[in-house]
């Protein structure tokens, strides 16, 4: 316990994870976020994170600080913010504030880099986060793209603070003091789909049909809740869904995200080509069906367990997509009816792909048949076309759910 409360490095009881303060990170990361932020010496002034689902966050034992690690741990901090300090600017959206207590932040191993951001695995009041570091390379002083990263964090932040469902993952606090700005959301432990896929990949096992239908039917409901809410993802891939400890599958990483209303105007963001749908490659107009198109491939790289273009490069993909409207091919064992699923999903013309919510209520079909009868067989004896017959058949008869979307601001 004395080493525990006099040393920087705290280990997590759920993770073998080493993780360290932002005052004993690598001068690269330090000197991006660091030395661009400054906190009040007096701890009171910090606030802790204001939000309805504030107290669903749970705390546990807090160490024991000696003085000895009270006194390194203030050098620690000196060593990054002068004594006059400043605050932590803050996001404010029409009803909530995020504010990040500094000193509760721990950071663990790198989970991901792109062009403009790193995204950490960490701990926050000593719970499992992911934190996402925005900011533009350190010899880009393009104000252009500061800008632009500062629109695309503020529309992150602002998406995921109405966004509360059981299948959809969680904001925890933001920091904005341009040029660098910084996200915290929940961190389900047992990672991402695409880790989960990658080991039945490695072990030589296929993943068994009513799991599949299980994580399709979560990914589906979340989407659903997405949809439902006037927002379009544009970048569902298993990287980002998430697995939870609670057994619930969660949608993440809203960096691009945005309002459908609005998406036109947001044609310098991008997806990922391998599941991105013909019209976002395009830059052409395009609405909600594209996250469905994304859905039909995550559905097809579950039954053949691998990722999907596998022997080509993105650029190629996007070309072959575009251009020859290739799909992936479809193995032969993959049941008839989940079959026609994913072709419907990935059809071209966005208007014959279905909502979501007719998905999810096609998938609680498929659960229910296997649950009966361990097949997915819609009609006996039957081909593939009648499948297809009998998904639209389906589909037409059901009756929309109608959420009230709300208007961001």
């Amino acid at each position: 316990m004395e080493e525990e409360a006099t040393s920087w490095i705290r280990r997590a009881k759920f993770s073998r994870t080493v993780y360290q303060p932002l005052s004993d990170l690598q001068p690269d990361l330090a000197s991006e976020f660091m030395s661009r932020m400054t906190i009040r010496q007096d701890r009171d002034s910090i606030l802790n994170l204001k939000s309805s689902t504030s107290s669903s966050v749970k705390h546990l034992n807090s160490l024991k600080h000696s003085d000895k690690f009270k006194s390194r741990k203030e050098s620690l901090w000196t060593k990054y913010f002068g004594h006059g300090g400043g605050s932590v600017t803050a996001v404010e959206t029409a009803q909530v504030e995020f504010k990040v207590d500094l000193s509760q932040l721990f950071f663990g191993q790198k989970l991901a880099i792109g062009a403009h951001s790193r995204l950490y695995h960490g701990i926050y009041k000593h719970e499992p986060v992911a934190v996402k570091i925005i900011s533009p390379p350190d010899d880009n002083k393009n104000e252009a793209i500061t800008a632009r990263l500062e629109k695309r964090f503020t529309r992150e932040v602002t998406l995921l603070s109405h966004l509360h469902h059981q299948n959809v993952i969680k904001l925890v606090a933001a920091i904005k003091n341009p040029p660098v700005f910084c996200i915290i959301t929940k961190y389900p432990s047992r990672g991402s789909l695409r880790t989960f896929l990658d080991l039945h990949k490695l072990e030589h096992k296929s993943l068994p049909l009513p799991k599949l239908i299980a994580i399709a039917l979560e990914i589906a409901r979340g989407m659903e809740y997405i949809h439902s809410q006037g927002i379009i993802h544009r970048d569902v891939k298993p990287e980002n869904i998430l697995l939870g400890e609670d057994s619930h599958l969660k949608v993440a990483d809203f960096g691009i995200a945005c309002e459908e209303a609005h998406c036109d105007s947001l044609v310098y963001d991008q997806g990922t080509f391998r599941w991105m749908a013909p019209e976002l490659m395009r830059h052409k107009a395009y609405g909600r069906k594209v996250d469905v198109y994304s859905f039909g491939i995550i559905l097809w790289e579950m039954v053949a367990g691998t990722i999907p273009y596998e022997d080509m490069i993105p650029v190629q993909v996007a070309y072959a997509v575009v251009v020859d409207n290739l799909r992936p091919i479809i193995p032969p064992n993959c049941p008839p009816a989940l079959r026609a699923l994913i072709e419907q999903c990935w059809a071209l013309q966005p208007e014959k792909r279905p909502e979501y919510w007719q998905i999810v209520k096609v998938l609680e079909k498929f659960e229910s048949s296997l649950a009966r009868g361990g097949t997915l067989n819609l009609v006996p004896e039957s081909t593939c076309q009648d499948h297809k017959k009998g998904l639209r058949h389906w589909i037409q008869k059901f009756s929309p759910v109608r959420l009230p979307k709300p208007k961001f601001l």
